[in-house]
């Protein structure tokens, strides 16, 4: 059954709901988190199915929306947590299906699209993430952004950060913000810019805390990137 569908907000989005489980290519390499994994660049290799790829792009094409938002299930950006050198990254991921995640890359870039947002979730933690054509290049100016959403409560309280978080943000320079807090991010999209609010809770495993604003980012149409609000 075909899940993935597009919804139109007259001129102002294009939301592209992606199925990423149902069509994939099994994970690569024993879907080990791992370095020198050569399987995962196969260009044959494809976690949308080439029905859902070309329906995506032919959609992101022909939207000619201000905001075209491409809500999906895993993250979409490099995410090296390699703690020396070399590239480490995990196999259920886009980084899995690199070759596929360029495809889409390039779409955003040579079909016009303006201001390509990727929600994403599953990670149980927030992420605020640039994207970019190279990201081993972070010199190049960004094509997009990718917001992260936390879990409500799986995980328990969570924590601010981590050296694991650390880590990753010293060796990913596009990734601008994270936390391992419990909350949800509010996306609100307005013709000149996008306002985005990570919320968390200090705690969730007993009742009484309040959301709060970790971080606060926008995005400027025509200019893709986060800055901070």
């Amino acid at each position: 059954m075909r899940i993935y569908r597009r919804v139109r907000w007259g001129d102002l989005s294009t939301v592209h709901l992606l199925d990423t489980r149902q069509y994939r290519d099994n994970q690569a390499c024993g879907d080990e988190r791992m370095a020198g994994c050569q399987e995962r660049l196969d260009p044959r290799r494809t976690i949308l199915g080439r029905r859902q790829e070309k329906w995506l792009l032919r959609g992101l094409g022909a939207s000619g929306a201000r905001w075209d938002v491409v809500a999906q299930q895993i993250f979409f950006a490099q995410r090296d947590t390699s703690r020396s050198a070399g590239l480490q990254v995990g196999m259920d991921a886009w980084d899995g299906y690199a070759a596929d995640r360029q495809r889409i890359l390039h779409g955003f870039a040579h079909r016009g699209v303006r201001n390509p947002v990727v929600l994403t979730g599953d990670v149980h933690r927030h992420y605020a993430n640039d994207l970019r054509l190279d990201f081993d290049r972070p010199e190049t100016r960004p094509i997009g952004v990718e917001l992260i959403t936390t879990s409500i409560t799986s995980g328990g309280d969570g924590q601010d950060t981590t050296p694991e978080i650390r880590a990753e943000m010293a060796a990913n320079p596009h990734i601008k913000f994270a936390t391992s807090r419990r909350g949800y991010v509010l996306a609100r999209f307005h013709r000149s810019h996008a306002e985005v609010d990570f919320k968390v809770l200090r705690y969730v495993q007993k009742p009484g805390a309040r959301a709060h604003t970790a971080a606060a980012f926008a995005v400027e149409d025509g200019r893709p990137g986060l800055h901070p609000a």
